[in-house]
């Protein structure tokens, strides 16, 4: 991040554009994830988000991280859920929902989810946990297992020591990174976060956002991010969707500098800081305008 680095404010619903500018020449980009005048209002009555529309283009060369920010309640996890195409979310009441160009119809291999949760099957080892996907998609035994063996690795847990442990015997951070990894060893082409590092003590979340950056370059996943964390959003995000109260809509999108230092580093430095603190101030000001009818 340089000294004059400042997040690109943009108006709401502004997509990407359609083509790319490489060497000179133009060449023409995927949309990954495209939502038009979305909205869902559930049985009870109750609008959820609506008029939501963005598009996220898959960019040669740069695999993009969206933060999602939003006041409790505003629809952000609906939107995700939207995107897995998960009941009772989906489908939509109105709009259109697209993933690489198809509407969104059910839950699909190429779309992962991590949740806030914990998700993991108790009666499984870290080693079984991660191979569940490949063992599912009918990966042969001796193949799952090296690519478990493998991720275990890269989201940095010990090999030896960890990978016959059950869920209850593991920290809240490595049970985490074993979600992470049973999501990422699939190589799906989005990945949906909710909070996922909400319950983490401020190392371990450190540890997990670098993670994050590095290891979604890796796969060339999409990322989709919900946090209540501005420095996280911030640090992760390369573009971010500040969304109303509810029903929620999205009332600015912004792009970020992508980080160049560990999130530990970088997250106590003058230049993030006043970074993090005008994206604040925008969301506040943005709910205090939204709160107003105004």
């Amino acid at each position: 991040m340089s000294d004059a680095a400042s997040p690109d404010i943009t108006p709401a619903a502004a997509g990407a554009p359609a083509t790319a500018t490489a060497g000179g020449a133009t060449q023409e980009t995927t949309t990954v994830v495209e939502f038009t005048q979305v909205g869902k209002t559930y049985d009870t009555g109750y609008t959820a988000i609506k008029d939501v529309t963005f598009r996220v283009d898959d960019v040669p060369g740069h695999m993009e991280i969206v933060g999602i920010l939003g006041p409790s309640g505003c629809g952000k996890s609906t939107v995700l859920r939207l995107i897995a195409g998960l009941t009772p979310q989906h489908p939509a009441t109105t709009g259109i929902v697209k993933v690489m160009g198809k509407p969104v119809e059910a839950p699909g291999a190429d779309r992962g989810f991590v949740f806030q949760d914990y998700t993991s099957f108790d009666h499984r080892t870290v080693e079984q946990n991660i191979a569940f996907g490949l063992e599912c998609r009918g990966t042969p035994a001796n193949e799952r297992l090296e690519l478990a063996r493998d991720w275990i690795q890269k989201v940095g847990l010990d090999v030896k020591r960890d990978a016959d442990k059950y869920p209850h015997e593991l920290s809240g951070g490595m049970r985490q990174r074993v979600a992470l990894a049973r999501t990422l060893v699939l190589k799906p082409r989005v990945i949906l976060m909710d909070e996922p590092f909400g319950a983490l003590d401020p190392k371990t979340r450190y540890a997990m956002q670098d993670q994050l950056v590095a290891l979604s370059r890796e796969v060339q996943a999409t990322v989709f991010l919900v946090t209540h964390s501005i420095e996280e959003a911030v640090y992760v995000g390369d573009r971010l969707f500040v969304f109303s109260n509810a029903p929620g809509t999205i009332l600015q999108e912004m792009s970020i500098p992508a980080p160049d230092r560990p999130a530990r580093v970088m997250q106590r430095e003058p230049d993030f800081l006043d970074i993090v603190f005008s994206v604040r101030d925008l969301v506040e000001g943005l709910e205090m305008y939204d709160r107003a009818g105004t």
